[in-house]
Formats: structure tokens, sequence, C-alpha cells
């Protein structure tokens, strides 16, 4: 490196640590050290950029990079379809990304198919600019079955109904456990019957079709093979569906979720979808996104170990553990539209809340970020509450009542540690956004500053609460 460049590379290491001021003593750039960051840290982290910036910004990989957000940006424009299936092939594995990609695809105005007995082939596809999901990623469902049913599919036809699919495919080697998972997934709603006859009746359906061709087999005669009845009839007398209502809306994500590992035809959380919008400040999608920053960098640019976060979803796992006092705490997974978090819960809580801890309760989780370089976040919890639009909305009501009449808030920071001050920034910055509704003021030895608006509901204020002391905040 000439000394040129050293030259300049000493100017920026000095910038960055210790700022820069105008003739006038004006800061232009505050620095690290003015931000609280002390200069040992400093230096390391402008050694670490240096070092990344001999790769990231290499000319060659620059205009490599450029060529592939171009051709990117092309196919996403022209072929999102085609480009969304084969991110979502690529993922088949990976149970963690697929739900992301399925709502990136309802974001995008795409729609995602349930799987189809005569449309659907190994992989997801795309039919009429609409996903079709594939028969690959049903559960129980074997990449030779696959392989057999879409090759008679594609020999003789489309499967003109359920009995004839199950006819047509005797010798491929699917059994029952096989049938009823495409039964589950919905693979066989084009033919008319509804999910609950079929899994009702297809043990029966298909005992008569094998018993059948075991006695032609044994050159036995049925007694169908003697009645001259025209076609309809004959099929009306060997197979009898048990006529079943539909399963309820619940019961039938219940098992695409089992079958395919994502919720396709809806999702149980869609009635309350704005409310826990509203209601929280924290997805999956955030905490997959802390994930691959601490992956890639060490840390998370927007959340801290510690912060105070709200999360709702449906509870998918309950894992019950003894303490060294005999006492129970409990791990749960619990799912949102974007993936599945691990909820801590500690023996204290525990006893408390322990009655709302079951799969597929809708839960309202209030608790902070556990972020680890080495294992993926967790939210540890504070409190667990049952997540219902009457107990939301009653909590909005109670908070309304409680601040009537406020309308900003002021924070004395005196006598705050720089401990203290650091949490408050980083939750002032968490609670600003668009949904504004309370002012905000800062005074620091008398002297009394704007500080933007914040989202504020009585929990929040709880927690400016926690970190300035009940007696700094006015």
């Amino acid at each position: 490196m000439g000394k040129k460049k050293l030259d300049v590379m000493a100017k920026e290491r000095e910038v960055f640590i210790n700022g820069q001021v105008d003739e006038s003593g004006n800061v232009i750039v505050p620095g690290c050290v003015r931000n609280g960051i002390d200069s040992t840290s400093a230096n390391k982290i402008f050694d670490e950029m240096a070092e990344f910036a001999k790769y990231a910004f290499n000319k060659s990989h620059a205009a490599a990079y450029a060529v592939i957000s171009y051709r990117t940006a092309y196919l996403k424009t022209y072929y999102k379809e085609e480009l969304m299936a084969a991110t979502l092939n690529s993922f088949l594995g990976n149970l963690d990304k697929i739900p992301l990609y399925i709502h990136d695809c309802k974001e995008m105005g795409i729609e995602i198919l349930n799987p189809s007995i005569n449309e659907s082939l190994a992989k997801f596809t795309v039919i009429d600019n609409k996903i079709r999901f594939g028969l690959g990623s049903i559960k129980n469902v074997g990449v030779a079955v696959i392989d057999g049913l879409v090759e008679e599919r594609e020999k003789n036809g489309s499967y003109e109904s359920f009995t004839s699919f199950c006819e047509r495919v005797k010798d491929i080697g699917i059994n029952k456990k096989c049938i009823e998972s495409l039964i589950k997934a919905g693979a066989f709603d084009e033919f008319g019957k509804t999910r609950a006859t079929l899994l009702a009746s297809f043990e029966t359906i298909l005992d008569t079709i094998n018993n059948e061709y075991k006695n032609k087999m044994a050159n036995q005669v049925s007694m169908f093979d003697l009645m001259n009845n025209d076609k309809n009839e004959i099929e009306t007398q060997k197979y009898s569906f048990i006529e079943k209502e539909e399963m309820d809306p619940k019961e039938l994500l219940g098992y695409e979720k089992e079958m395919l590992g994502v919720y396709i035809s809806g999702h149980p959380l869609d009635k309350i979808k704005s409310l826990i919008e509203s209601s929280t400040n924290i997805s999956t999608l955030n905490m997959n996104k802390i994930n691959e920053e601490i992956e890639e960098f060490g840390m998370s640019e927007e959340y801290k170990d510690g912060t105070y976060v709200k999360f709702a979803g449906i509870i998918s796992k309950v894992s019950k553990k003894f303490t060294r006092k005999n006492t129970i705490m409990a791990f749960i997974n619990v799912e949102d539209y974007f993936g599945s978090a691990e909820i801590v819960i500690f023996d204290s809580l525990y006893e408390k809340i322990s009655s709302v801890l079951f799969e597929d309760n809708i839960i309202f989780v209030e608790g902070r970020l556990s972020i680890r370089e080495d294992e993926p976040v967790k939210i540890v919890a504070n409190n667990i509450s049952e997540f219902s639009e009457k107990n939301m909305r009653g909590e909005s009501t109670k908070f309304a009542n409680s601040i009537k009449g406020i309308n900003k808030i002021n924070i004395n920071i005196t006598n705050l540690s720089d401990e203290q001050k650091s949490r408050l920034r980083g939750a002032i910055k968490f609670f600003s956004g668009d949904r504004v509704n309370m002012k905000l003021e800062i005074t620091d030895n008398g002297v009394v500053k704007p500080c933007g608006a914040i989202y504020a509901n009585e929990k929040i204020l709880n927690v400016f609460k926690e970190i300035v002391g009940e007696e700094n905040l006015d």
C-alpha cells in the first residue's frame, strides 16, 4: 500500500474515531468517542471494516454483483412467478425459509396453490401465473411414488376421480399412509369430495380394489363381472363413500401444516392479523434477520441483548424441564406468519401462566431478547397471556383511559448513568416510527430539548420507567 493511501486511511481512521470539526469548531462528524464508544473498540471496528473493504469494494466483485442484481431485478419484474418458484425449490429442505418466501409470494400477489394430483410435479411449478405446491413436499410421499403416479398420468391422461386414481396406481407401491397424507394435503380436492369424506372412506375403497385384484389373479369371477349394468352403476356398487361435511378451517389448516410444514390455504392468525401488527413490535422475520447479522457481523445493528419485545403467535410445541430446585420451567415454540421462535419461561413465571401453555393456543408474549453469538436468538418471557381480540382491545381501552389528557412524556437524564442513557437511546429508537402518538422531551441539567415522538402504551411506558426510574419520567 502506497504512502499516499496510508495517509488517507490514517485520516479516515482519525475522523471515524474522534470525529471532525470545521474551522468554527462546529462538529461535522461526531465520531465514535462522542457516541460513547471507547477508542480501543473503535479502532477494532475500523480495522474490521478496512479488512472487509479489501473484498467488498473490489471492482471485479462489484461488477459481478451488479450484473446479478440487474438480472434478478429483471426476472422479478417480468418472470416473478418463475423466479419465486425456483427460489422455493432451492429451499425445499429448509422449512425455516419456506414460510418466509411463501409470504413474499402473497405480498407480490402470487397465489400459492395446494398440491394437485393432476397438476403437481415433484417440485414447485408455475401454472397460469400461479405457483402449484409440489408433491415432493408432502410428508410420507416418496420419490418413487411420485415418479410412478406422474408417469401414469402423462401416459394415460388425468385421473378422473379418487377411485380411478386408486385403481390406476395400485401397482406402483402407494400404501394407505401415503394416500392419507395426499388427502390431508388437499391433493384430491378437485374431485369434489370433502377431505373428511375421503379420510373416512379411503381404506375401505383401497381394500375393495386390492381384493378384486387378488380375485382376478386367482381367476375368480366376481358378482360384478356377471352384471350387465352400465359402468356408473357398477362404480356406485363397488365403492361406497361415507359422506361427511368438511372439517372446520382450523382442522384443515392443521393437516396442511402437518403434511407440508407450512400453511397454504390460510393461516390461524388471519382473523387477528391487524391486531397482532398493532400490538407487537417484533416478528420471526426480525429474529431471522438478527440471526443472519450475528452470523455475518457478530452483532445486530438494530437489536441488542435484553431489548424489550412484544411477540404473538400460535404455540406449536411445549417442552417442560425440572430445575435444580425441583421447580418447572418451559421452552415453547411459537409460530407467526414467517416462522417459529423459541420462548424461554423460567420457573417463577411458569407457575403463573402454565394454564395457557398448550399447543395451538394463540398467545401474547412480553419479554427480552436473548442474543448470543453461538445460538439462535430467543425471547425470555416476562409475561404471557392468551391473545384474543377482547383481551388486546381491552388493554388499549385501559391505556387510553389511563393517559387521557397526556400529550407528551418528559424524561430527566441529568443523573442517569452511561449505561442507562445507552439503553434509553435504544428504546427511543425502537419505539419511534410511523405510528407515533406521543411527543417526547429530554431534560438534561435543567435544559429541556424536544426528542421527536414515539408509539406509547402502558407497557411501553413501563419499559421507560424500568430504564430511567419512575422519578425521572414525567
